[in-house]
């Protein structure tokens, strides 16, 4: 079931953080939006679930228009993880159970234990699920609010930057974690980020922010030396490396080496 967002535009009192937002994303992908600090991506985020509530545009997933629908109806549909976790003193298993809340009516039925339950099962965290939260370290618990994410079922999946403040082995965990997750229950993934490597080495699409606005919005095609340069005022290559595209940040040395160079391409939109 495809998200279509169409002209999506968002202010804070007077002043615009978004302008005119499209994109698009299918099920089993992920989609990282790309952008300086205050581009708006966040923001992006919290409207595409009415956190925020947009002052024009639409959010279609499939047929359903998700701004027409309850908070609980989106929850049923959108899952999020922000990107500061405030912990609480409960262990992983309650945490998880947590994210039945849109769907548990007066009582907690048998069934959505066994549902946190499978999903423990599924992610591998069965050792992870009498400790308490407060005590576990930053990728453990960033696991635990991804399956609290998932035991809501939700069919979109929306991640504020899931690998800040993580080591580089727990960067990596997390996106391998993420990736795996979205292809088995074929998620759409919607993910802010700040790495680009990062970003291309797992994401399927990409949304380039800045100033409120969408600069491209496509495959890896375009990631170009180009577009890097015009949303993020930083002049770069980009080197195949171990078969991967690498962003590098250009100098007077970087310029003097010799490596597979992307082409400039033609942007593209999703």
């Amino acid at each position: 079931m495809i998200l279509n967002v169409a002209d999506l535009s968002f202010r804070y009192n007077s002043h615009p953080v978004l302008q005119d937002v499209g994109c698009t994303a299918s099920p089993g992908e992920i989609v990282a939006i790309l952008g300086p600090n205050g581009a708006g991506k966040t923001t992006l985020l919290r409207c595409l679930n009415a956190m925020l509530r947009p002052r024009t545009g639409t959010i279609m997933l499939g047929e359903q228009d998700i701004l027409s629908l309850s908070r609980r109806e989106i929850a049923q549909s959108m899952a999020y993880v922000p990107q500061h976790i405030e912990p609480p003193k409960v262990t992983a298993f309650d945490a998880i159970l947590l994210g039945r809340r849109p769907w548990i009516g007066w009582d907690m039925r048998r069934d959505d234990v066994l549902k946190v339950q499978s999903i423990i099962d599924q992610l591998g965290l069965a050792n992870l699920a009498m400790r308490h939260v407060d005590a576990m370290s930053g990728g453990e618990l960033q696991k635990v609010a991804i399956a609290r994410a998932l035991v809501q079922e939700p069919r979109v999946l929306l991640l504020d930057e899931p690998t800040s403040s993580l080591d580089l082995k727990n960067q990596h965990g997390i996106m391998q974690f993420i990736r795996s997750i979205v292809r088995i229950h074929r998620l759409t993934a919607l993910m802010t980020m700040h790495d680009l490597n990062l970003a291309l080495h797992y994401a399927d699409k990409f949304v380039l922010v800045k100033e409120g606005r969408v600069f491209g919005a496509g495959g890896e095609e375009i990631i170009t030396p180009e577009m890097i340069e015009e949303v993020y005022g930083i002049p770069v290559t980009i080197e195949r490396l171990c078969g991967r595209h690498v962003v590098v940040p250009r100098s007077e040395q970087t310029d003097e080496l010799q490596g597979d160079l992307i082409p400039s391409r033609q942007v593209t939109s999703m």
